[in-house]
């Protein structure tokens, strides 16, 4: 198996999955793979760029240091990526209080992942409404889901409190 900035999370765990250990310890939001809710479906979702991209790192500078811990050669070529960043300025959708409010870090830690809890919360709104998600990391993979179902998505930072935004 290649190790790439497209590859799966998942397909990366299960052709080595002495890494899993080495990524849980690399970056701080990392940490969050170790529920198994959260890694069964990020594993999924996730490619190697967009948990680079959850961890602050650059997504060829991590793939080649997973390609250099299994003893693969580094890739030479930097590969285009497409960088996920939210304007600094809200968009127009997002104003007055959000509809719902989801604390995703208290999910996980019951073992829930939050996704189809959004997907329901969204089916309930009206337009010009949004639901709120507020985690301790940028939850890239469940962001790029919704999307791709054509829902309205924003993003923003402040240290570790990440908010993210959907509507319709």
């Amino acid at each position: 198996m290649e190790i790439l900035q497209t590859t799966k999370l998942f397909d990366l765990f299960k052709e080595y999955p002495q890494l899993e250990d080495r990524i849980i310890n690399i970056a701080p939001p990392f940490k969050n793979l170790k529920n198994p809710i959260l890694r069964k479906t990020v594993g999924k979702l996730a490619t190697i760029e967009k948990v680079a991209q959850i961890g602050k790192l650059d997504p060829f500078e991590f793939v080649n240091m997973l390609r250099e811990i299994v003893g693969v050669a580094k890739l030479q070529v930097k590969m285009d990526s497409g960088s996920y960043a939210s304007s600094d300025k809200m968009p127009k959708w997002i104003s007055g209080k959000p509809a719902r409010i989801v604390d995703g870090v208290e999910m996980l830690e019951k073992g829930e992942h939050p996704l189809n809890t959004i997907i329901a919360l969204l089916k309930e709104i009206s337009e010009g409404q949004f639901i709120l998600l507020k985690t301790n990391f940028a939850p890239l993979p469940l962001i790029e889901t919704l999307k791709d179902n054509g829902y309205k998505t924003y993003h923003i930072e402040n240290n570790n409190d990440h908010k993210s935004f959907f509507g319709k």
